[in-house]
């Protein structure tokens, strides 16, 4: 049987911490707590389950503050953990299985991340995620014949779910620290730029998107980006451009992506221009095109509800144009409401009913 440490990074997390806790204590063989700055009585609790509790002077960087975590472990794993994590009986019992039977060679174990509520970067309700990490790593050589070092983890997909449960989401935490560590280095990785770009599509509000665009900007400007990157980049920043009403610039990173490969997002933010400004009928083929003939880049709404919504309003104003304002469906197949007019409250209905029973995925592909 293997032995695990639990590595923690906490900050004020008294509401949630014996909750997390008391889930994974019969699992562990070590728990450390590395806490950033409570001033609640995170650390008293804390005390309850581990001596093993170390301060750590929060820099913005979660990194770094892992990898201190991690440096304070001392068994075969560890399990990495936050606090407003829950594994309830029957994945306890997945988990006790796994410590029973994995194998040395594995690297990484990766569980499935569900979202008890609408994530800031999550585009379905679940994912594997990396949780348990094998605290030394060896090298071994691999081929029979110009042999070399095995590089890549061997990693192993469990059955294991982890339920976040967050009280609130972390968004405006990620967007200063998303701020500081572009400024520090004038510099954004991809990854960084596909999680910046899709906290802000999916949480972001008018005071977060115009410091990311100056941001986006720059980026552009003096980074070399791949076409990918130029997309996102452009999805954010002709988003920002259209909310402040600044036509050239939205005209500008809009065609970008359509010169490119046009996605979801860009399509949704056509057809919410052209609904602001009262062009219903092109504003349906933007949205039809977000819907149905395009993919999403970022965030999966901008392919799912938002554009359906868009398509049952654009269709309510038609009507209502036409001097009906009565959506019901008694209207739309009454024998007295004209036939071309009975047409478009249908549409209206379908793509509302459409919109309201669209969810996000299980699984994330």
């Amino acid at each position: 049987m293997i032995t695990i440490s639990l590595v923690m990074i906490v900050k004020n997390e008294e509401a949630f911490l014996k909750r997390c806790l008391d889930c994974v204590v019969n699992l562990m063989d070590e728990i450390i707590i590395v806490d950033t700055g409570s001033t609640d009585k995170t650390k008293e609790i804390a005390k309850e389950y581990t001596d093993k509790i170390y301060d750590y002077e929060w820099c913005d960087d979660f990194a770094d503050a892992r990898n201190f975590a991690f440096s304070k472990a001392s068994m075969d794993y560890i399990y990495s953990c936050d606090a407003d994590e829950v594994i309830d009986d029957t994945n306890r019992m997945r988990f006790m299985n796994l410590k029973t039977a994995l194998v040395p060679e594995v690297e990484i174990v990766q569980m499935h991340y569900v979202e008890a509520t609408g994530s800031s970067v999550l585009n379905a309700k679940s994912e594997y995620r990396p949780k348990l990490y094998k605290r030394l790593r060896g090298f071994t050589w691999i081929e029979p014949i110009h042999e070399t070092v095995r590089l890549d983890p061997v990693v192993f997909d469990s059955d294991i779910e982890i339920l976040h449960k967050p009280a609130t989401r972390h968004s405006k935490r990620d967007f200063h620290i998303f701020e500081k560590a572009y400024n520090k280095d004038k510099y954004l990785s991809d990854n960084l730029i596909s999680m910046y770009a899709k906290e802000l599509l999916k949480c972001g509000d008018a005071k977060d998107f115009e410091k990311a665009a100056e941001i986006f900007e720059e980026v552009m400007l003096n980074q070399k980006i791949t076409e990918e990157q130029l997309i996102k980049v452009s999805c954010v920043l002709a988003h920002n451009a259209r909310i402040r009403d600044d036509e050239t610039t939205f005209l500008k990173y809009t065609t970008k992506v359509l010169v490119s490969k046009p996605c979801s997002e860009i399509c949704l933010e056509l057809g919410e221009y052209f609904l602001e400004n009262q062009d219903n009928d092109e504003a349906i083929v933007w949205f039809y095109n977000a819907a149905y003939e395009t993919e999403p880049i970022l965030d999966i709404l901008s392919q799912g509800k938002a554009p359906r919504l868009g398509l049952a309003q654009c269709y309510a104003n038609i009507a209502k144009d036409l001097g009906y304002n009565d959506f019901t469906e008694d209207t739309a197949t009454n024998s007295d409401t004209p036939q071309d007019v009975s047409a478009i409250l249908e549409l209206h209905k379908r793509y509302l009913n459409e919109a309201m029973n669209w969810d996000v995925p299980d699984e994330q592909e």
